[in-house]
């Protein structure tokens, strides 16, 4: 029998299908000290980001990039993925919200180039915008999770980089890795789904998110989609990771999670890797956002980036 560490957190508020296709913004008239649509790159009016900073305090801050979802083909960098992340001003973060190359535009690798080059852009940058370099965690949501994660793994390898995007003097390592319900091995998906029965196997079709972002059939490019596998990189100097699921999600297998967790623990060990699943919660949802849930999220951020 395998021995995994899982906390159930049950719910009982109703279903709300949450695909991160929504439009809404969030509202940022609250907020004193913040700059919008910074470019980090040019390779693409993509390449942008928006900077939040407590109202009160010289910093340095330690910082969450947020990287949103939207199955790799949509979704905004000020879209109301953002809010729970917004929350982390109260908790004396600085938030950085990232938008990068969508598979309309450009095919992998170009999202996760995008994610590390906006990382060495906030370290570059540290001193005018008052962050601590050393201290920055990414959070991300579905396919945005898939990047944090990937980038929390991946560290400083080469092949994930483009240093022509700038700042090639600065690391993309991270110190941690919050990852809500995100998708760590394509292949396995659809086999997944049947086993549980909750959603529509179809990320293996020519025309699934997967194989656009991919630019091909998945199952007709098994290394490249390797190469896009958070779990291909677990290496023994990753940073910790805080991962979420609901138990009922018919997007993103829940088995996607427990098995990175526990590919994660065998090269971590327990005390760096945490694995919350959420009793019948289906692809994201309030309940991820509920005060008591935030609360084990930054309670997690605090004991490594402060």
């Amino acid at each position: 029998m395998r021995s995994v560490t899982i906390i159930l957190i049950a719910s009982f508020s109703v279903f709300t299908s949450v695909l991160f296709s929504q439009t809404a913004l969030v509202d940022l008239s609250n907020i004193k000290r913040k700059w919008l649509d910074i470019t980090y790159a040019n390779l693409s009016p993509a390449e942008k980001l928006d900077i939040y900073l407590p109202d009160d305090g010289d910093g340095p801050f330690p910082v969450i990039i947020s990287i949103h979802g939207g199955g790799f083909m949509f979704g905004d960098k000020a879209d109301e993925q953002l809010n729970p992340m917004l929350k982390g001003l109260n908790h004396g973060y600085a938030i950085v919200s990232i938008n990068y190359r969508m598979s309309g535009e450009a095919i992998f690798p170009a999202n996760i180039n995008d994610v590390k080059a906006a990382i060495r852009w906030v370290k570059a940058n540290a001193a005018e915008y008052k962050f601590s370099p050393k201290r920055i965690a990414l959070w991300g949501g579905s396919a945005g999770a898939n990047l944090a994660a990937l980038a929390g793994t991946s560290g400083d390898v080469k092949e994930l980089e483009d240093m022509s995007m700038g700042n090639a003097k600065q690391s993309s390592r991270v110190m941690a890795v919050v990852d809500w319900f995100g998708p760590t091995n394509f292949l396995l998906m659809d086999e997944q789904l049947k086993e549980t029965g909750n959603g529509k196997p179809d990320k293996s079709e020519a025309n699934s998110m997967l194989s656009k972002v991919l630019g091909q059939k998945i199952t007709e490019i098994p290394e490249k989609v390797k190469m896009a596998n958070p779990e291909s990189y677990i290496t023994s100097d990753d940073p910790p990771f805080l991962i979420q699921h609901g138990t009922k999600d018919p997007i993103v297998p829940t088995q996607q999670s427990v098995l990175f967790y526990e590919k994660l623990v065998k090269v971590l060990g327990k005390e760096k890797v945490t694995l919350h699943l959420l009793e019948g919660v289906q692809h994201g949802g309030k309940e991820f956002e509920t005060p008591e849930n935030l609360q084990i999220v930054f309670s997690f951020l605090d004991k490594i980036l402060k």
